[in-house]
């Protein structure tokens, strides 16, 4: 917008408002004085409205225009996080049915390589473009606060944002009666009916408390029926009924979790989603060290195919965030108890955890020696968002550090 006056003394010629591509206001002033008041307000009118229509627009931008995804690998320790795989375990033949074929798959003298074969999405992208938190080896801690170490008292605290021993004690299917970061989120008028949840466990219905929560959360062997269905979910509910079930009808192999969650996300574009794979910590139990690593190897694969396609995707990219996480330790002083976690098991209160996105420096692997606290995971989610986690109860505050402001 321009303006001319032309002329001198008190009367002037026809000036004029100009709006490029729009059209042009003549104006005859018959005093300047007068003239410069009028033209004066017009112009603090005018750039007035524009400021707060595009500090209105940033606003809304800020609260709406984010995206969160959260993705658990059940009991994944952090020694083959930061280490790759235990030559104690896949040189054993206990643990390790094909040596030769592991070795060759997944040893290396060198432990940076070594962890790149276990996870190469997280020791390449997120490495370069994120941040990794846990390695116990320069002081770099992350524990839970819980005194059980063992899952629904893991999950409990990594999404209400506090632990809560004297209720949340056993993995029995209890309603948690605690809100949880997603249903609050759920809540929000920018988040309402867009968040989502997938799990291999059939615990997690009651972990996030579906019923209370008002969002979908799909796992064990349930079948999806909510949201925009295509042919490709018709048939993944069928399939995966034709698995098999070691672990009977608790948890279906991660698999189909993610090829659910895929399919989902792609037809429906939640907002926020979580998925819970569970493949490592089944096989850990069971004492299979090489399914374990392939389960890992496999979960990181898939979590490169989703950051791909958020990153491809004209709605997510450059506006979403992915955090990383598991629910609890296992051991490893006594290396046969690497299969179990409890609170009589040395290690197993020790974890680890990662983010990447738009509101995250990209640190790599933070080496700097510091204590962090699983609890603190659901007020992060939130701030992903530009959200202050503010359920009723007494939460963790966020990590930080892990954020560029």
């Amino acid at each position: 917008m321009g303006f001319s006056l032309d002329g001198a003394g008190e009367r002037l010629a026809p000036f004029f408002f100009e709006y490029p591509g729009a059209y042009r206001i003549a104006f005859k002033p018959a005093h300047l004085p007068f003239a410069q008041t009028i033209i004066m307000k017009s112009i603090l009118t005018t750039a007035l409205l524009f400021l707060f229509i595009g500090a209105f627009s940033s606003c809304v931008q800020s609260q709406t225009d984010r995206y969160v995804f959260v993705v658990t690998l059940d009991g994944m320790r952090w020694q083959d996080v930061f280490h790759g795989a235990d030559s104690s375990l896949l040189f054993n033949t206990e643990y390790t049915s094909d040596t030769a074929y592991f070795i060759k798959k997944y040893w290396t003298p060198d432990p940076l390589e070594r962890r790149r074969r276990l996870m190469p999405f997280l020791w390449s992208v997120i490495e370069r473009e994120g941040q990794i938190y846990g390695n116990r080896d320069v002081q770099n801690n992350v524990n839970v606060s819980n005194g059980k170490w063992f899952s629904y008292p893991g999950y409990n605290e990594l999404f209400t944002g506090a632990p809560d021993d004297a209720r949340i004690n056993s993995n029995a299917k209890i309603p948690n009666p605690t809100v949880n970061v997603f249903e609050w989120l759920n809540r929000q008028p920018a988040y309402q009916g867009k968040v989502a949840a997938f799990g291999s466990w059939d615990v997690f219905p009651y972990i996030l408390n579906e019923e209370r929560a008002g969002f979908m959360v799909n796992a064990g062997f349930e079948d999806r029926t909510e949201g925009r269905m295509s042919e490709q979910q018709r048939l993944l509910n069928r399939l995966q009924h034709q698995q098999p079930k070691p672990w009977l009808e608790a948890e279906r192999y991660d698999v189909f979790t993610g090829a659910f969650a895929d399919e989902y996300i792609r037809t429906n574009q939640p907002s926020v989603c979580y998925i819970g794979f569970g493949d490592t910590d089944e096989f850990a139990h069971s004492g299979d060290y090489d399914m374990y690593l392939d389960a890992a190897r496999q979960n990181d694969q898939w979590i490169a195919d989703l950051w791909r396609y958020l990153q491809s995707d004209k709605k997510y990219a450059g506006k979403t965030s992915l955090l990383i996480a598991t629910d609890h330790g296992r051991g490893d002083a006594v290396k046969s108890q690497w299969r179990d976690h409890n609170a009589s098991v040395k290690g197993a209160d020790q974890i680890w955890m990662a983010a990447i996105g738009p509101e995250i420096a990209a640190r790599g692997e933070v080496r700097t020696p510091m204590q962090l606290w699983q609890k603190q995971v659901a007020s992060t989610i939130a701030r992903m968002l530009g959200q202050t986690f503010k359920p009723a109860h007494e939460v963790a505050p966020p990590v930080a550090e892990m954020f560029r402001n």
